[in-house]
């Protein structure tokens, strides 16, 4: 018997002896977490079909719904955290890496009920199906799938305002002043003369060749039905509720810290939004370092285009002189055109893969566009706002086209969602930190590419850069330090070009959105510092379509792992992802 246990005890320490290897029970473990936690998250309607597909529901928000998913989504931390990371294999441990990530995000949101305050003065839960009747519908059931939508409207809009209504009584709501005028998308819909009248008739206006008539006709007749009966009339009920209830009665303090568990809230949303584990004390530095230094590039820019005075002189004259603003809505659109083709005619010495969609430019719809940003941009689409021409500088329109179309979020997100190599939730789950960190370096990477011809344009791409380091420090001061919302609006005033009408839009999107506006500058300087320490190490070996080519390879990742990943990349001699296309 001694024997044996001697035998034994030798084996198990040889056993515990031997170097960590990838274990395939690890990764089928990991992978059956993913699968199983993917297939309901859609199952639930939180996400699209992986097809392209317009679902046929709206997700259940009410309180009970949104209780059972902290705690599915709590089980699945739990059933992560079991998972011995040392054991994955290497993709398998950039997977998990990002995949934690964001199922904690998922769960602090659901824990501080971020469903009880819905919209902010940026974005709204009403304007979501109006985005889906403006995309291209690809098959039948794609207009049964809307319709079933629209039906599930009024159920969907009841359940918000009992979230919002829970909001109100605790004081979780966007600060008051910050939604002035933003139910003005309801409005329209709510004030609709007849069906055909409204976004949600578009898809049905006109259809394609490939309808059937009797199945357009029938179409038809079910989607004015429903519009008329049942998307109009929600539509009524919740302008109402806004007008009356909700925006009067929200709160009148802009800080996030001021919210319940405030403090604790808002380091969450930086977490969320920055991936990075900073304490406002720190980004507040970390933006005031910045703005000092483009401060100084921003002088230089002034002073190259011959103009006499001082810098607050400047910012009126780029204001007010009529030449920098397009004289048409057409104009404006025709302009951020030529400068997208400009960039195709580059794409291929910066960039070894290229996305198969193309994107198409489109005015921001009239219901929002007096509170809309200036643009923004995705998978098909560069939205570009033409209301108030004079406060849309031309100056900066190579800037904003580089940053929402290509090789911007047009370029970027159809590149994540058309790589089959990584799982769903990677390709279909956007992470701001590094998706806006990518479009702010591809403003300052159009330097490089030689797409800005006059100072006044590079000036305007340093304005931007100012605005996205000015948001550190604005955001922090807002939500952690005390500001009011004029000292915020003076600070942007007079550190940027921005028009005022942009200043107060973009300053109430601050206020009412905490901790979006820190992703952009953080993110674009962990990529420049990732790009730097590559350069410097692989010298002659550098390539820059590797480069480009290795974080776009990633998807949407947390910036931890596209650092590490970077790494990666050095220690293989700068080889990219795609060895063919080198």
């Amino acid at each position: 018997m001694n024997k044996i246990r001697s035998v034994l005890l030798v084996w198990i320490i040889s056993f515990l002896s031997m170097p960590a290897l990838a274990a395939p029970d690890a990764d089928q473990a990991f992978q059956a977490i993913y699968s199983r936690e993917w297939d309901w998250r859609t199952q639930q309607g939180l996400t699209d079909p992986d097809n392209g597909a317009i679902a046929d529901r709206l997700p259940a928000i009410d309180a009970a719904s949104q209780s059972a998913r902290l705690a599915y989504w709590e089980q699945t931390l739990k059933a992560l955290d079991a998972i011995k990371s040392g054991q994955l294999s290497p993709k398998a441990r950039i997977d998990y890496g990002v995949y934690r990530n964001q199922i904690v995000t998922l769960a602090n949101s659901q824990r501080f009920k971020d469903y009880e305050a819905p919209f902010n003065s940026d974005s709204a839960f009403w304007s979501d199906l109006t985005y889906t009747a403006r995309q291209p519908f690809k098959t039948l059931s794609d207009y049964h799938s809307f319709i079933a939508q629209m039906r599930a409207l009024p159920t969907y809009f009841a359940q918000a305002e009992d979230n919002m209504r829970a909001g109100l009584a605790r004081g979780f709501t966007p600060p008051r002043v910050t939604l002035v005028g933003r139910d003005q998308g309801v409005a329209v819909m709510a004030q609709a003369r007849s069906a055909q009248d409204t976004v949600f008739y578009k898809p049905f206006a006109q259809m394609p060749d490939w309808v059937p008539a009797g199945e357009q006709a029938s179409l038809r007749a079910e989607a004015i039905s429903v519009i008329t009966n049942q998307v109009i009339p929600a539509h009524i009920r919740l302008l109402r509720f806004l007008r009356e209830d909700y925006i009067p009665n929200a709160r009148a303090a802009l800080a996030a810290q001021d919210l319940p568990d405030g403090r604790a809230y808002y380091q969450a949303k930086i977490a969320e939004y920055t991936t990075l584990d900073l304490t406002p004390d720190q980004i507040h530095a970390i933006g005031l370092g910045e703005v000092a230094k483009i401060r100084l590039a921003m002088r230089a820019a002034m002073l190259e285009t011959g103009f006499k005075g001082d810098m607050p002189a400047f910012l009126a004259y780029l204001r007010s002189d009529p030449k920098f603003y397009a004289k048409t809505p057409q104009d404006l659109l025709d302009r951020a055109a030529w400068i997208a083709k400009q960039f195709d005619g580059k794409a291929g010495q910066w960039f070894g893969r290229l996305p198969r969609s193309r994107f198409t430019i489109v005015p921001v719809p009239d219901e929002i566009a007096p509170f809309y940003t200036a643009g923004r941009g995705g998978n098909g689409v560069y939205l570009l706002n033409t209301y108030d021409l004079p406060s849309r500088p031309l100056y900066a329109l190579t800037a904003l086209t580089l940053h929402e179309s290509a090789p911007g979020h047009a370029f970027q997100v159809p590149l994540a969602l058309e790589n089959k190599d990584q799982p769903a939730f990677r390709r279909q789950v956007y992470i701001s930190a590094y998706g806006e960190g990518w479009a702010l370096y591809c403003e300052k990477l159009g330097v490089e590419m030689g797409l800005y011809p006059t100072a006044y344009d590079r000036f305007g791409m340093l304005s931007y850069q100012m605005w996205r380091a000015v948001r550190l420090v604005v955001d922090t001061g807002i939500h952690a330090k005390g500001w009011s919302r004029a000292e915020a609006i003076a600070y942007l005033h007079d550190h940027t070009a921005l028009s005022d009408r942009e200043v107060q839009t973009e300053i109430d999107r601050y206020i009412s959105w905490p901790g979006q506006a820190l992703a952009y500058y953080l993110g674009a300087m962990r990529i420049e510092n990732s790009r730097a320490k590559a350069e410097a190490a692989l010298g002659p070996r550098f390539n820059i379509r590797a480069f480009h080519d290795t974080v776009l390879a990633l998807g949407s990742v947390p910036l931890p792992v596209l650092e590490a990943q970077i790494d990666q990349f050095i220690a293989n001699g700068g080889k990219g992802p795609y060895p063919d296309e080198e």
